[in-house]
């Protein structure tokens, strides 16, 4: 038996994925505005689906308010800019609240356990939206536009948006990828599994919960910040809106909890799946919730995770597995 992390496959897509960023990179200057904001569309959805999971996945942090962050990062810009920032470096700005705000939060979110956890991620959401419908600066509960971005002719500023969304994912992607196969990594999913053992082995639980936290508020607020950027408005009962948890919970269930390329994978089935049923109303929602619990009857472990378990088939290793060694006829 030998120890690997490294496969043929693994490395060809690894190295080969250098080189898809590069041909996204070059799409805001083949294709039309409207294609180029489907696709920001689809990179927000990638972000939002690899931060859920890095909580869930990873950390065992099953959380159903995660649309605060994402609420943060959208009216942070919306604020920033109103302070005569201009609106890309206030989005950046934005994002950087939302993981400031993401740390005190953190002090006691994670006190709570289990749904205790969830619900309370929930009433968190809830408050900064309450909060947000009381600033009348801020729209108040009507909604507020980023007319900022006017400032933009129409096709640049989709191609300066898709090109921020596409840096933020490659980042936070990167980011979670070299997270994961440090040792950190390693304790943090022994931390999921068991936390008493992992606290019992020495491993700080607080500390590497609350990494993760951060990492997944920033990650949020960068989806919101997008999320502003892409549709130039916003109201509190759509962005604080369950319904991303919802979308969330449903990527990653669909896609594989615990793997890294299966969030990936659920985020473009969801997005095809908006694509073409969007228009199907309330049935569109009953529609996702029914193929969500159907996934996790018949794959449990999703789709990525039942090609990895199955066919061994890993293409971004962030862990070691035992092989058995091929022997010399």
């Amino acid at each position: 038996m030998k120890v690997e992390r490294w496969t043929r496959t693994s490395k060809l897509f690894t190295g080969g994925s250098g080189g898809l960023v590069i041909l996204l990179a070059c799409v805001p200057l083949i294709f039309e505005p409207d294609v180029v904001q489907k696709l920001t569309t689809l990179l927000i959805l990638v972000l939002l689906a690899v931060m859920w999971n890095a909580l869930a996945g990873y950390g065992g942090l099953l959380s159903v308010g995660q649309q605060a962050f994402i609420g943060i990062g959208a009216y942070g810009t919306v604020f920033f800019s109103g302070l005569g920032i201009s609106p890309y470096p206030a989005m950046l700005l934005a994002t950087l609240l939302a993981g400031a705000v993401s740390l005190p939060i953190s002090l006691f979110a994670l006190r709570l356990r289990a749904a205790q956890f969830a619900i309370g991620m929930w009433v968190i959401a809830e408050v900064i939206s309450i909060i947000i419908r009381l600033d009348q600066n801020l729209g108040a509960g009507t909604g507020i536009s980023l007319t900022q971005l006017n400032q933009y002719e129409p096709n640049f500023r989709q191609a300066y948006t898709f090109w921020l969304a596409l840096a933020f994912t490659v980042v936070f992607l990167a980011a979670l990828f070299l997270l994961l196969r440090s040792p950190l990594g390693a304790s943090l999913q022994a931390i999921r599994d068991d936390e008493d053992a992992a606290r019992s082995l020495g491993v700080r639980v607080a500390a590497r919960k609350r990494l993760l936290f951060v990492l997944a508020g920033l990650g949020c607020g960068a989806a919101g910040v997008l999320i502003v950027a892409n549709t130039l408005f916003i109201e509190p009962g759509s962005i604080f809106s369950v319904q991303w948890s919802a979308y969330m919970i449903f990527m990653v269930l669909v896609g594989g909890l615990g793997t890294f390329e299966g969030p990936i994978l659920g985020a473009i089935l969801l997005f095809a799946i908006q694509t073409t049923f969007t228009q199907g109303g309330p049935w569109y929602l009953v529609g996702l919730g029914a193929t969500a619990a159907l996934f996790a009857l018949v794959l449990p472990r999703g789709v990525w995770g039942t090609v990895e378990e199955r066919l061994g088939l890993r293409l971004m290793p962030v862990g070691y597995r035992v092989v058995e060694k091929k022997r010399d006829a």
